[in-house]
């Protein structure tokens, strides 16, 4: 059984092929729906938690499916959690052509967040088994740029679709195609790669002469339970911890781009396509640099990408409302996508970095719940801030603010990662396997 990008080719290019669609699929939701929540689905200007509700729906299912889907795919595996995560999706398009109401909205990004819970994580769980430690931070890279480029050209597609066809047929033909595609190629083309998994597990065992040594947390065994993971990656761990509150607050920024971007832009008379290109902006960049700082940490190590990416992004946040022209919202979506491409694909990295193969899968679900709750808890945020504030600019301070902080949180408890840069001693186990590990952590 081969490790690697060249010799998994194929599978590793079904999968990017899978991401894309993934990608596609939650991004026909970042532009037509909210720019149109006011005219087409009957919220009030100014309901500020009410336009929120369904990116605080998305976060919440989104988070724990993230949570649920590591664990089945150690039992089930990651193809057959993939093909669920598609079926579930089949009926948003219908959901939204037909939608009376904004709770019809909120229920279908339910839908959403339980398809984006399992078939993104499984992608990227996937692709980690088939390759070395020495590319992990480039295959996230590829991942998330395949699957960012899929939102932006989302964005982008479906404005013109809504202003040709209507928004309620462009999304119905838009999602029905993209989710039947990825549906149908998933039970066709995917392979099972847990398989691989294991057998890297048996080779961490028995580590051979002149492998890098990652600095697996100790005191953990190879068969955690739930709670065991639960605390390891939420406080046990500091490093571990100091990954998965930057990855809650970095989704604030996602929040706002979904949430409030369209709407900022639509009230200041940008049109459809206009604003699917400006938030399509963001989304290229992020997608298209990740393929170079995914690989770059490869070289030079996560944690200098990961802080100054908060900070950077954070930057960005903060440029939008100081001035007004599709040139400076455009530069300033520029500035946030390349903060978020420094960040996005290296924090999964660092996780992977330092997460023993028999329990890797449950440590990246776990940092995606955190990740991904961030969505429900930044949307609240941003609710709340613009209803005490009185209008959407106190949301972008809100956001910017907390990037910075959580971007100086990182850099007092994290570390380097990267095997290669950081290796354990030899002093230090590699990895603590022994079943009675179960209690305690490296702090």
């Amino acid at each position: 059984m081969q490790f690697g990008i060249r010799a998994n080719l194929a599978q590793v290019l079904h999968q990017l092929l899978q991401v894309l669609l993934v990608g596609m699929t939650i991004g026909m939701m970042r532009n037509v729906v909210p720019a149109l929540a006011e005219s087409e689905f009957g919220v009030q200007r100014g309901s500020f938690m009410l336009l929120v509700a369904f990116v605080v729906a998305f976060g919440f299912v989104k988070g724990a499916m993230n949570f649920v889907a590591g664990r089945l795919a150690e039992k089930l595996g990651r193809r057959l959690v993939l093909l669920v995560g598609w079926l579930v999706a089949l009926p948003i398009p219908v959901i939204i052509y037909f939608a009376p109401s904004w709770s019809w909205i909120v229920a279908a990004t339910v839908l959403l967040g339980v398809n984006q819970g399992l078939t993104w994580s499984m992608t990227q769980t996937a692709k980690l088994d088939i390759t070395r430690p020495d590319q992990r931070g480039l295959v996230i890279g590829l991942n998330e740029f395949s699957g960012y480029v899929g939102v932006a050209l989302a964005a982008v597609i479906t404005g013109y679709a809504a202003s040709l066809l209507g928004p309620r047929a462009g999304l119905l033909w838009f999602g029905g195609l993209v989710i039947g595609a990825a549906t149908l190629l998933a039970w066709l083309a995917v392979a099972e790669t847990l398989p691989w998994a294991r057998a890297e597990t048996r080779t961490a065992a028995a580590p051979t002469a002149g492998a890098m040594r990652p600095r697996y947390p100790t005191g953990i065994g190879i068969s955690p339970t739930t709670a065991e993971m639960f605390a390891l990656m939420s406080w046990r761990d500091r490093r571990m911890a100091a990954l998965s509150q930057a990855g809650l607050v970095e989704k604030f920024v996602d929040a706002l781009v979904w949430a409030f971007w369209p709407v900022y832009l639509h009230q200041r008379g940008v049109d459809l396509p206009d604003i699917g290109w400006i938030v399509g902006v963001y989304g290229f960049t992020w997608g298209a640099a990740q393929f170079f700082t995914g690989k770059a940490s490869d070289r030079v190590g996560r944690q200098r990408l990961n802080v100054w990416g908060m900070w950077i992004c954070g930057a960005g946040v903060a440029m939008f409302p100081l001035a007004s022209g599709s040139a400076w919202w455009s530069l300033s979506a520029a500035v946030a996508g390349l903060g978020m491409a420094m960040l996005y694909p290296n924090l999964s990295a660092a996780v992977a970095d330092i997460a023993h193969p028999s329990w890797r899968a449950s440590a990246i679900g776990i940092y995606r719940f955190w990740r991904d709750l961030g969505y429900g808890i930044g949307a609240l945020g941003l609710g709340l801030a613009a209803t005490l504030g009185g209008d959407l600019e106190a949301a972008f301070w809100f956001v910017a603010v907390a990037m910075l902080l959580s971007g100086a949180l990182l850099q007092l408890w994290g570390e380097e990662t990267h095997p290669r840069l950081n290796p354990a001693g030899d002093s230090t186990p590699a990895a603590d396997i022994s079943p009675q590990a179960r209690k305690g952590s490296r702090s």
